[in-house]
Order: C-alpha cells, then sequence, then structure tokens
C-alpha cells in the first residue's frame, strides 16, 4: 500500500552507519549454509543465495515501527495501562474512521491496517490456514523445537528478550502467549478487519514498541551498532521467516506433504500477518526461493549462540517439567525427551552443541517413527478430516495452556 509510511525512513544517524555481512566468513555462517539446516533450506527452495543485494536490506536493521511507536506514545503513555488497553480495543473492534476525535497517530495505524492491500488473496489465506490446522501435534513440534530454539542460536536477535527479562518469565507464559497469538492468527478469516487475529496482530504490534520504547528508555548499554534497533524491521522479517519458510521446513522434515497451493499459502498468510505488524512489504517474501534468500543475507549480521541464548533455550526445554498440564513427573520427564528428540532431528547437531541441548539416547526414534506414522495417515485420512482434528488439537492445547497461566503463579 502507498503512502503509509511502510518504506524505510533513514534517519540521519543511520548515515553514519554502514552495516557489513560481518559475519560471512565466520564458520557458524558458512557451516549452515553450506553443510547444515541452510543447505536443505537452498535445496528445498531452489534459491540462488549471495550477499549482492546486502545493501538493499541492512537499512533495516536501524528501521522501526515508527507509526506504533508514535501510537504508544500517545494512547500507553499518556494513561493508566489497562485504560490505553481498553481504548486500544475499542478502535480495534469498532474502527478508526479520518473524523474520529482520536490521535493522529492512531488514525495512521488504522488507516493502514483497515486497508485491504491489493495483493491479498483470500484464497491463499484459506490454504495457509488450511496447511497450519491439518499438521496438528506437528505444526506445534515445527514451532518449538525448530522455529523457536533455532531462533536462539542468533545471539543478537534475542537482546530485545534478556533485557526485558523474558526469562524471569518464564517460559511457560512466553509459549502460551506465542501459542494463543499463532493459533488466533492461523483459523478461517482470522484475520478479517475486527477478527480475533487482526486484534492479536494490532495488540502483537503495540506490544512490540512498547518494549522498544522502555528498552531506549531504560536500557542504556543497549549496543545499537551491533544489535540493531531494538525490534527493528529486518529482525522481524527474520522472526516470520521462522513462521513460513523454517515452519515448513520443519513440516517437511517429519514427513508432512503440501500441496502447491497450501505452500503458497503459508506465505500469503504469514506477508499478511507481517503487514498488519507494520513489517515493510519490502522485507514480506512471496514465496520459498524469497524466503531463502532474504534470510541468508540476514544470517550474515548475526553471531552464534552466547551465553544469554543457552540459558533461553534450557528455559524452553524445561518448560516441559514445569509445566503443570502433565500430572505426573514421568509423564513431564518423557515429554522433555520427546523434545529434545526433536530438536536434534530437526536442528543442526553444530547449533545444538552450541545450545548445550542433552545427548539422548536412541534420540532419532521418536522422530523416525513419526516420519512414518505421518506418511499412513496423510495417505488414509481425509483432507477434511485431518484438518478438523488438527484444528481441535491445536484449541485444546491452547485451552490447556491459557488455564495454568491465567493464576499468578506464571505471570
Amino acid at each position: 500500500m502507498k503512502g503509509f509510511g511502510l518504506k524505510p525512513v533513514i534517519l540521519s544517524s543511520m548515515e553514519k552507519r554502514f552495516l557489513q555481512p560481518r559475519f560471512k566468513d565466520s564458520s557458524h555462517f558458512k557451516n549452515f549454509w553450506e553443510s547444515g539446516n541452510g543447505k536443505q533450506l537452498i535445496e528445498f527452495s531452489g534459491a540462488e543465495v549471495s550477499l549482492k543485494d546486502f545493501g538493499k536490506f541492512a537499512s533495516y536493521y536501524y528501521h522501526v515501527d515508527d507509526i506504533g511507536d508514535e501510537v504508544v506514545k500517545d494512547v500507553y503513555l499518556t494513561k493508566k495501562f489497562h485504560e490505553a488497553s481498553r481504548e486500544i480495543e475499542h478502535y480495534i473492534r469498532n474502527g478508526v474512521s479520518d473524523n474520529d476525535n482520536v490521535p493522529e497517530s492512531v488514525k495512521k495505524l488504522f488507516s493502514q491496517t483497515q486497508a485491504i492491500p491489493e495483493w491479498l488473496d483470500r484464497n491463499l489465506l484459506k490454504s495457509g490456514a488450511e496447511l497450519c490446522m491439518r499438521s496438528g501435534l506437528d505444526a506445534l513440534i515445527s514451532l518449538r523445537d525448530y522455529c523457536l530454539i533455532g531462533g536462539y542460536d542468533y545471539a543478537y536477535l534475542n537482546k530485545p528478550l534478556i533485557v526485558t527479562e523474558a526469562l524471569k518469565k518464564g517460559a511457560v507464559k512466553r509459549l502460551s502467549e506465542t501459542l494463543d497469538f499463532w493459533v488466533n492468527a492461523t483459523r478461517y478469516n482470522a484475520l478479517e478487519i475486527h477478527a480475533k487475529g487482526y486484534e492479536f496482530a494490532i495488540k502483537t504490534r503495540l506490544i512490540h514498541s512498547y518494549a522498544r520504547l522502555s528498552i531506549k528508555k531504560y536500557y542504556k548499554d543497549w549496543d545499537t551498532e551491533s544489535w540493531g534497533e531494538p525490534i527493528n524491521s529486518w529482525d522481524m522479517m527474520a522472526t516470520y521467516i521462522g513462521f513460513s519458510l523454517v515452519f515448513l521446513h520443519s513440516l517437511q522434515k517429519l514427513g508432512n506433504t503440501f500441496s502447491v497451493e497450501e505452500e503458497q499459502g503459508i506465505f500469503h498468510l504469514w506477508k499478511y500477518i507481517g503487514y498488519l505488524l507494520g513489517i515493510p512489504e519490502d522485507l514480506l517474501p512471496n514465496d520459498k526461493k524469497q524466503a531463502t534468500e532474504y534470510f541468508y543475507l540476514w544470517t550474515s549480521v548475526q553471531p552464534p549462540s552466547d551465553e544469554d541464548s543457552v540459558l533461553l533455550a534450557h528455559s524452553l526445554l524445561n518448560e516441559s517439567l514445569e509445566n503443570p498440564i502433565l500430572k505426573f513427573k514421568f509423564q513431564r520427564r518423557n515429554l522433555r525427551y520427546l523434545h529434545i528428540c526433536c530438536t536434534w532431528f530437526l536442528l543442526d547437531d553444530e547449533v545444538c552443541k552450541r545450545l548445550q541441548i542433552p545427548d539422548v539416547s536412541n534420540k532419532r526414534g521418536f522422530p523416525n517413527t513419526k516420519r512414518f506414522f505421518n506418511k499412513v495417515y496423510t495417505a488414509m485420512v481425509s483432507r477434511k478430516a485431518q484438518i478438523k482434528s488438527g484444528n481441535k488439537k491445536h484449541l485444546k492445547v491452547l485451552k490447556d495452556y491459557l488455564e495454568i497461566t491465567k493464576g499468578s503463579n506464571f505471570h
């Protein structure tokens, strides 16, 4: 869409910064792209990776969602938090027009999010949602044991989590929030204006802005030169490539198949979610080839795991032991073991070692068994039944998480 401020605004301070693909010669970068999951992504997508377009994307490392930030300044920072939240919910559920007596920043935000982009294809949104649903528990395994924990290997990407003390909140609460967002954004018609997924996208966008402003105000040691702006647009792109490209690759590794239309649908779904979240359209890939090429450029500025990465990874692994959804300790230990097996199966060995994932016996047994059963299940169960069953499983897991995190113990 034109006219809504989504093109990168190059600030004068950015002119002093000249970002380089600083880790392009590092062993972790080369190993990932020449022999690890990066190589698999290239084979999976047919991507032609190179650093020739690096300069087109580098400025996004210092670019943020100015519209979202202005809304937070005008609404959340001028009144009590619960009052601001109620006000934003009113705008989301009732809409905002040019004639409404609201801050200009609010008008800008809702002018953009209420405007349907010309490229939006609702049939592809439907196909993407259906693949998310029919992939059932494999979707949740992929999000947790590949997308989320794999993201912890990128040390700079994790800095906002660390400085906002996400570790203190605990992995159970973080997982619950991520699951709540993902489930509600990936159902039928979820992204229609005023619908639940649309609401989650707007709220998440403003949470990002609130966190970014808090970091800039209170965390004086933030290293903008190295880490980029907090929750910058380029990091946001990488995160949402996790929900599309990495998610699809994980499903394939676990023995799932998907049609060309479903594959296109996943990218279209996350392109629209990214649009609602204020990610510049230049950064939203249309397909797996583009996504892999974009991801390659971004990884060249990211160092490997550090101590914080290991803490985040172990917090996630130990979530299974802390989570009271399963009643007995042996069940929780077994669930942790299964997640560890899937992590080793889905991620590179080098990444698992950096994150200090425990090495367990027979770690390929469960994933290989799952691959076999997935192929049988796909062949024997109708697509419609898979969608219905998968959606039911997602809603059950989400319900369990929301029930255990509504108490004070997990806030």
